[in-house]
């Protein structure tokens, strides 16, 4: 099996079946992350194909200076980012969601909720705002956080604390 960088230095060579299987090996991982962020699957497909365009376009320059998978954690996030920036104000609980029976439903509290933390992690500082994305959404390691963002260990940790603070205070009011 070839390498990430393998497949990159042939589709910058013109062969788009190389891009084809570098799309196949992640595009699940991408899918599951922006489904985690959106907790819409019809968004998480746009975002995951907004992401493999800008991934078209841009490869061409990949500098094979860090893994891929960095590379394409910076891309997701970064796109995380700015689809929470835009969408804040969609952040609200449809009636269509409220189940049919006199029965409660739980499972539209938990979606709520889920709801509510993400709408409050987009609202947090953009840093703190990437270093949450990363951990709890990739579940990366804060060495991977911090070389993916260019900052140190100890920071990522620190922003990490801070957005978890900050987030109670969102959300418990």
């Amino acid at each position: 099996m070839k390498t990430d960088h393998e497949l990159i230095r042939e589709f910058q060579k013109g062969n788009d079946a190389s891009f084809d299987e570098l799309v196949q090996r992640h595009v699940q991982l991408v899918f599951g992350f922006f489904v985690k962020i959106t907790r819409d699957r019809m968004a998480a497909e746009d975002l995951a194909q907004d992401l493999f365009i800008k991934l078209y376009k841009y490869l061409k320059n990949f500098r094979f200076e860090a893994a891929f998978t960095t590379y394409l954690y910076r891309v997701q996030t970064n796109t995380a980012n700015s689809w929470l920036s835009r969408n804040k104000w969609k952040h609200l609980l449809h009636l269509d969601q409220v189940a049919e029976s006199g029965a409660p439903d739980t499972s539209v509290e938990k979606d709520w909720r889920r709801k509510e933390l993400w709408n409050a992690v987009g609202k947090l500082p953009k840093k703190q705002r990437s270093v949450v994305m990363m951990r709890i959404a990739q579940e990366l390691p804060y060495k991977d956080i911090s070389e993916i963002l260019g900052i140190s260990e100890g920071s990522a940790k620190v922003n990490f604390h801070h957005a978890m603070n900050t987030l109670k205070e969102l959300i418990n009011g």
